[in-house]
């Protein structure tokens, strides 16, 4: 005879096991619901956060206005607002990382006239970093707001790559005291949600908000009577790098 275990044969009958894999099944669930997958984030906040994501209707397409004649040189309120809301700190971050939102200058070099404006995901209507993506983890909502899926991104950078804008960054250090609205992870990529969570809620961007020059303006670029709208109508805007037919929610004025 072979000293080999042999396995062991169940000796319940059938509506018994159907009753033990039931329990271990719930059990489990229930263990996964409560399983923290990021510092203080729990896999039933995550579910909600997909929840409002497919609740998002393509009859919106939120976008935000900057007019850069009144982005003062220097100012970085939109950046301190940006950092704070979503605890993008000194505390828990190195200097080296970089902002969600970040002050650029841009100069005309026929005319050396120099111009100061945030630049912050595009939220494009036809996202570069969607298209590289092999796992899903970036995607665009059908109102317009590109994300990344933290739980199923892969930290490969394609997507940084693909940016024309450079506005994503990777989390290279260990992440402290989250936010339970704006979950980060070492490991994965990272950029401007729009304050998703906020908009969701019928609020606005912290950036635009915070800005006190009254700079930005925020609101539905398909409604006719939004005051974004109506203000894109009067005025002259941009779109950064519009050669590249990617239709970006985020217009200036004044370059």
């Amino acid at each position: 005879m072979s000293n080999t275990e042999q396995p062991q044969t169940c000796q319940c009958d059938g509506d018994s096991c159907d009753n033990q894999r039931r329990n271990f099944i719930s059990k489990t669930a229930a263990i996964a619901a409560g399983t923290v997958v990021a510092p203080g984030i729990f896999l039933h906040q995550v579910a909600q956060a997909k929840n409002a994501a497919e609740a998002a209707t393509d009859a919106v397409r939120w976008g935000i206005l900057v007019d850069t004649t009144k982005c003062a040189d220097g100012c970085t309120d939109c950046i301190k607002a940006c950092d704070e809301r979503n605890g993008l700190t000194k505390e828990n971050r190195p200097e080296i990382a970089a902002h969600w939102i970040r002050k650029v200058t841009l100069r005309d070099k026929a005319t050396q006239k120099e111009n100061s404006l945030p630049l912050m995901c595009q939220h494009c209507e036809h996202p570069p970093c969607v298209d590289v993506c092999p796992t899903g983890a970036s995607f665009k909502r059908p109102d317009g707001i590109v994300l990344v899926d933290k739980h199923i991104c892969i930290g490969c950078r394609y997507c940084m790559m693909a940016c024309p804008y450079k506005a994503r960054s990777f989390v290279h250090e260990a992440i402290t005291d989250q936010k339970a609205h704006a979950p980060r992870g070492k490991g994965t990529v990272e950029s401007c949600t729009m304050c998703v969570d906020q908009v969701d809620q019928g609020g606005q961007p912290s950036c635009v908000t915070g800005c006190q020059h009254g700079a930005m303006l925020f609101g539905d670029l398909k409604d006719p009577e939004s005051a974004i709208a109506k203000k894109l109508k009067e005025i002259n805007s941009v779109q950064l790098r519009a050669d590249l037919s990617l239709n970006p929610g985020i217009r200036y004025h004044g370059l």
